[in-house]
């Protein structure tokens, strides 16, 4: 059962290396708009289901504090990540933002029943070096006139590496209530939307399509498969996983000429690849001795 969810929290992170394609693809709609539309869109599935299944109603019941935890997360990170990139250099942004992999590893220590080993901090550490090649190909430079951008997009990261570290101790609260989580992160998107931006319609079908896409899978289903990831799999290691993501995303990209090739991208690989095989040395090694026994 573990081994089968910490699976299904990858697909996540999969869902997620597709997110600067498909913004890519989407046109030059403005973010909150963007994710009030996507959002929505990825609330559906989990409308659907309980449309079917209207018992399951009685699962969307649930103290505020999952509620709160939930809406925060999810609107909280975005409104957190879209704040820093206006406000600061996208690479530096990226590069702090992106310390939440790191922070759910090193945090999960204090989950019960969790214990932190040397191999997931190394492995932590390794996919964070692949992590910073990838977004540090064109240099680095912090200055102090961003640090508005550079302090919200750290709070970025400690917002969605604590969503994930309490929502494990959710572990007894259906994964049905992200619908209420997208629904709402919808809503609040919205709002935003009428106050900050001017609205911009996509031009072509391609771009539409690309914005569905964006609302089924990273800005959809990714959230359902992580809750049910963090929720019941090996969160330390879905932390080192979720390094591959800004290099899958720049793979996605390079396949369709957004990007162009580097010997960053080829080491960054090694790095996420080998970071991710240490961290989950523990659990390829119990697999391999289940495998070895003898049947009685």
């Amino acid at each position: 059962m573990k081994l089968k969810a910490t699976l299904i929290g990858f697909s996540a992170i999969l869902m997620w290396s597709l997110l600067a394609l498909f913004t890519a693809a989407s046109g030059k709609m403005p973010p909150f708009q963007l994710l009030t539309i996507c959002f929505l869109i990825g609330s559906l599935p989990g409308l659907v289901v309980l449309a079917l299944r209207p018992e399951r109603l009685a699962l969307l019941k649930q103290p505020a504090k999952v509620w709160i935890t939930g809406i925060a997360g999810l609107f909280g990170y975005h409104f957190l990540y879209f704040t820093a990139f206006r406000n600061a250099p996208p690479v530096e942004a990226g590069l702090i933002a992106y310390l939440w992999p790191l922070l759910i590893v090193v945090g999960s220590a204090l989950l019960p029943g969790e214990r932190l080993r040397w191999y997931h901090i190394a492995g932590a550490l390794s996919g964070l070096v692949g992590m910073i090649l990838i977004v540090s190909r064109k240099g680095v430079a912090f200055d102090e006139a961003y640090l508005i951008g550079y302090g919200a997009a750290l709070l970025c990261a400690f917002t969605w590496s604590a969503y994930s570290l309490i929502t494990r101790r959710f572990e007894a609260v259906s994964t049905d209530v992200v619908t209420g989580f997208c629904l709402a992160t919808s809503l609040l998107s919205f709002v935003c939307h009428l106050a900050l931006e001017t609205t911009v319609w996509p031009q072509t079908t391609f771009e539409w399509l690309a914005v569905a896409g964006l609302g089924l899978l990273p800005l959809g289903a990714a959230f359902y498969a992580w809750d049910f990831g963090v929720k019941n799999g090996n969160i330390q290691l879905l932390g080192v996983l979720s390094y591959a993501a800004p290099v899958l995303s720049t793979l996605n990209l390079l396949l369709f000429g957004f990007a162009e090739p580097s010997w960053r991208i080829a080491l960054a690989c090694l790095f996420v690849t080998g970071g991710a095989v240490l961290a989950a040395k523990n659990m390829i090694f119990r697999q391999r001795v289940a495998v070895a026994q003898p049947a009685e």
